[in-house]
C-alpha cells in the first residue's frame, strides 16, 4: 500500500497559495511566494528527523539539548521549475547538498524526457527530498525517483506545491515507499494534462517566459 500523502492545510501556506494561483501575480512575486511556501513545507517535511542529546555551555552554565542526529540531507529539484523551491528549503537547511535532474514534458505524449542528471556522489547515504512545484501526471516525479533509487538511495521524499489526483495515484503505485508532501490536492487534469484549477505552467511563471 502506498504511504498516504501529507496535504498541508496550514493557514499561511493556503494564504500564499491563493496569490500564487492568481493570474495577475507577476514573476517576481510568484518566485517569492514559491520560495516562501517551500520553506514552510520543508519545516513539516523534516519533522521526523531524529535527534540526539549534546551538552553545550550557555551564558548561564551547562545544558543538555538537542541536535539532528547525524542525518545527511540532499535536495534534488527537477529542472527547471523545481529550482524555484530550492532557495526556500536551503534557507532552513543550508548545509544540505544539492543534485539536479533535468526533465521536460513532451507536448505530444505528455511523458517526461530526461536530459540531465547530476547527483551528489554520496547520494545513497543521504535522505533525499525531491522538489517540483507541480505533480500532474506523475511522470517526471516517477522518473526522478527511479534515477535516484538506481544510485542506491532508499530514503526519499517528494515535495510539491500542487498535486492532481492522477499524479498522486501514479506516483503511489510506482513508488509506494516514498512520502509525498503537497500544499493542495486539486480537482483533476485537463485534456492537455495540466492541473485544474492549478496555476498554469509553474516554470513559465517563475521565470517570466510566457
Amino acid at each position: 500500500m502506498p504511504i498516504k500523502p501529507f496535504i498541508m492545510d496550514h493557514p499561511l501556506i493556503q494564504h500564499k497559495l491563493t496569490w500564487l494561483r492568481d493570474k495577475n501575480t507577476g514573476a517576481k512575486e510568484f518566485r517569492e511566494l514559491v520560495n516562501e511556501i517551500a520553506t514552510l513545507m520543508c519545516y513539516e517535511a523534516t519533522r521526523n528527523l531524529p535527534l540526539e542529546d549534546v551538552e553545550i555551555e550557555t551564558p548561564m552554565g551547562p545544558a543538555v539539548t538537542k541536535v539532528i542526529s547525524g542525518r545527511k540531507l540532499a535536495f534534488v529539484p527537477i529542472l527547471r521549475a523545481g529550482m524555484g523551491m530550492l532557495d526556500g528549503v536551503l534557507a532552513l537547511i543550508p548545509a544540505a547538498k544539492v543534485g539536479h535532474i533535468g526533465l521536460y514534458r513532451d507536448e505530444e505524449t505528455a511523458t517526461p524526457v530526461e536530459y540531465y542528471c547530476k547527483l551528489p556522489a554520496d547520494i545513497a547515504e543521504r535522505d533525499v527530498i525531491i522538489l517540483d512545484p507541480m505533480l500532474a501526471t506523475g511522470g517526471s516525479a516517477i522518473d526522478a525517483i527511479t534515477q535516484i533509487k538506481a544510485r542506491g538511495c532508499r530514503s526519499i521524499k517528494f515535495m510539491c506545491i500542487i498535486a492532481a489526483p492522477e499524479g498522486l495515484e501514479a506516483l503511489g503505485e510506482a513508488h509506494p515507499d516514498v512520502h509525498i508532501y503537497c500544499a493542495s490536492l486539486d480537482k483533476c487534469l485537463n485534456d492537455k494534462k495540466y492541473i485544474l484549477p492549478g496555476l498554469g505552467d509553474a516554470g513559465d511563471r517563475i521565470y517570466g517566459t510566457k
